[in-house]
């Protein structure tokens, strides 16, 4: 059963070496993420999944040990998935899709000591019912489960946002931002999958795999953070 989530966003830039003189510019939201993270440690999990989108090629699960970097954004650094020793059964696996690389940053700077940690990336273009029913997948695989769900809103908020200005954003961002700040399951599920991928919300899937696997769970939400300082959304909110 899901016990708690955390719901952080993504962006390689919440690493301050990548965001470098930018970095003061994201505190906010580092906090917020480190005080939902200190939710999930509170619940005391047997396993816990970092969830955040993939595309076809790095969809699917990740075994603790996996091992993700950031060279690809011009930083030296690299991370792993829980353990710091890779295990052997992680040795062979394709390296983390970046939304699961700065998860497991995130974790260690929280300095995770609890559960076990694996990772699951969920494909872009999943459908809301294959979104949930992976949610509910996950939420059985240990008596107590906690997520740390990564993902972005809306990149179409302003006009030097990634997708450019798109009028449709910021409503968008709205709905998701109060869905996930108060738990809402089916404003989850309602969420529109063809307006998130015109709007390059790719926080989308991994928020309605979130709302699957709390179906039943009687989890409270609570929004900890929400601006769109790049022209795109970033929410951070604690499930507990």
């Amino acid at each position: 059963m899901l016990v708690a989530a955390a719901v952080c966003p993504c962006p390689p830039l919440l690493v301050p070496e990548v965001a470098a003189g930018a970095a003061p510019e994201l505190d906010a939201a580092r906090d917020a993420c480190l005080d939902a993270v200190g939710v999930l440690a509170a619940s005391r999990p047997d396993l816990l999944v970092v969830v955040g989108p993939g595309d076809g090629r790095s969809a699917g699960a990740y075994s603790a040990g996996a091992h993700g970097s950031l060279r690809g954004v011009g930083v030296d650094l690299d991370v792993t998935l829980g353990d710091a020793l890779r295990s052997a059964d992680a040795a062979s696996d394709r390296p983390l899709p970046q939304s699961l690389t700065v998860g497991g940053w995130l974790l260690r700077r929280a300095r995770w000591t609890g559960a076990p940690v694996e990772g699951l990336a969920v494909a872009e273009g999943a459908t809301a019912e294959e979104c949930a029913e992976a949610g509910r997948s996950v939420a059985r695989r240990a008596e107590r489960v906690a997520l740390l769900v990564m993902g972005d809103g809306s990149a179409c908020r302003t006009l030097k946002a990634p997708g450019y200005l798109d009028e449709r954003a910021a409503a968008f961002d709205v709905r998701a931002t109060e869905a996930l700040g108060s738990a809402d399951l089916d404003a989850l599920a309602a969420l529109d999958v063809t307006l998130a991928h015109e709007l390059k919300a790719a926080g989308r899937a991994p928020w309605q795999l979130l709302g699957g696997a709390a179906r039943g769970a009687g989890l409270a939400g609570r929004l900890l953070y929400e601006d769109a300082p790049y022209g795109v959304g970033y929410t951070v909110a604690a499930w507990s």
